[in-house]
């Protein structure tokens, strides 16, 4: 066997392995880096549904206390947990909080989801995903699905289906996250 030939077999499992591995963290990645409790908040990019959409990312909330909903306007869970995210954001939006709600609706929904947002008369952020990429990176199992992001961008809790979020222990939980001014 020539020295080309060689390294011909050596390029050929180098290569072979490299894609193994590439194969094998898309297959096991959600196993390998679970999205939880204590784990850093994936950045995500979703757009606004004005009439110039607009790109948002995770980044944009950096150093602030975010609440992220998953959410769809079929879903009659996320229809009934809408008022208390409301409130919850008229209550402690003052003081920092920013809520962000993301749509995963189909391609082409843009009006319908406006129509939910006046129906409801919701007034914090609104984002639409109609990639379903959050929904993949967020590794969510359905919807509601919702996240409390720290200021540091940890995940400090996560609530999947419908909650009170205006009820007592979500407002204790996110004054205390807003409290934590520099930690």
């Amino acid at each position: 066997m020539t020295a080309r030939q060689q390294w011909s077999i050596v390029a050929a499992i180098i290569v072979l392995l490299g894609g193994a591995l590439f194969i094998a963290s898309r297959v096991l990645g959600a196993q390998l880096y679970p999205v939880s409790v204590g784990s850093k908040a994936p950045d995500f990019r979703a757009k606004t549904v004005d009439s110039v959409p607009r790109s948002q990312t995770l980044a944009d909330y950096k150093g602030q206390v975010v609440l992220l909903n998953v959410w769809g306007t079929f879903c009659l869970p996320c229809r009934d947990e809408m008022p208390a995210i409301e409130k919850l954001h008229q209550a402690l939006g003052p003081q920092g909080l920013k809520v962000v709600a993301i749509s995963m609706d189909d391609p082409g929904f843009e009006q319908k989801i406006r129509d939910f947002v006046r129906e409801y008369g919701l007034t914090f952020q609104i984002l639409y995903d109609p990639t379903g990429k959050v929904v993949n990176d967020y590794q969510t199992t359905g919807v509601p699905e919702t996240f409390v992001i720290a200021r540091d961008g940890v995940i400090r809790k996560k609530v999947i289906g419908a909650s009170d979020w205006n009820s007592a222990g979500n407002r204790a939980l996110i004054a205390q996250l807003l409290a934590e001014r520099g930690k």
